[in-house]
């Protein structure tokens, strides 16, 4: 096995791979600390059924999937927000509308078409190992982005997770930053899609972060072990599905759910 792990590197697309689940990796488990802090961990979940829809128009217009989905699913972000906030709707219920929507839209777009429903089927759990250089190139673009704008507003962001009215007495722009907060996610659900696929994207953000909750006590050690679960359970799930011949997606997270339930035994042990 260890023969055949070394020589994961000697492939391309491997590396590719690898390159892209790692920076991908990096920031959904940043963002997915202040959603679960935020309680914003279900809009990753709407978030994702929605750009399911958004693929399917993309492969139905012939346009790359992944151009088109990040515009079209940072709208919907928007729109949720904007939808729980005017429409005195609760937050989970506005995000329960817009993806049962999309859902229902991409079911519609597949059985409309009769080329890409296999495609698509990638899409839903994930074929990072299929990944193209512009969805390389993307990924770490955007990915480097939304690592450099957490880092800008990160002080006003650390403020906001944890007293929402301390943040705004002290002169926090608290609307402006739960819709950029929104808007990082959209995009690191896109990014997600191609590592985990669309069923699967929100354990990508939410789990490193309960994981590193269990263990830390301290919030720039909670996102820094947040980072180090995710990149592991990326790394080693393309390397353990190469080698065994087994679904990407569900092997990253199964080892991220493993890490999880360590974690927490860990913690209840100590107790």
């Amino acid at each position: 096995m260890l023969n055949e792990i070394m020589q994961i590197f000697q492939y391309d697309f491997m590396v590719n791979a690898i390159i892209a689940g790692v920076f991908v990796g990096i920031s959904c488990a940043v963002v997915g600390v202040f959603l679960v802090l935020r309680k914003f961990s279900l809009i990753g979940d709407g978030l994702a059924h929605t750009s399911l829809a958004t693929i399917a128009l993309g492969m139905l217009l012939g346009i790359a999937p992944i151009a088109i989905s990040i515009p079209l699913v940072i709208l919907a972000s928007l729109f949720i927000l904007r939808l729980s906030q005017k429409a005195n709707i609760w937050g989970d219920s506005a995000i329960g509308f817009v993806s049962a929507m999309a859902i229902a839209l991409a079911v519609l777009m597949a059985s409309l078409s009769k080329g890409f429903n296999v495609d698509l089927f990638n899409y839903l759990f994930g074929n990072i190992l299929a990944i193209t250089m512009l969805e390389l190139i993307t990924s770490v673009i955007l990915s480097a982005v939304v690592a450099g704008v957490l880092i800008v507003f990160y002080r006003d962001l650390f403020v906001l997770s944890f007293d929402e009215d301390f943040a705004k007495v002290v002169g926090v722009k608290v609307n402006f930053l739960n819709g950029l907060i929104i808007v990082l996610t959209a995009i690191i659900v896109v990014l997600g899609i191609r590592v985990v696929g669309t069923m699967l994207i929100s354990s990508l953000i939410i789990i490193p972060a309960i994981t590193a909750l269990q263990i830390s006590k301290n919030f720039k050690l909670t996102i820094i072990l947040s980072v180090i679960f995710a990149v592991f359970s990326i790394v080693s799930g393309i390397m353990l599905s190469f080698v065994l011949n087994i679904p990407t997606g569900a092997t990253i997270v199964l080892i991220s759910g493993a890490l999880f339930l360590t974690a927490l035994s860990v913690k209840l042990l100590k107790k």
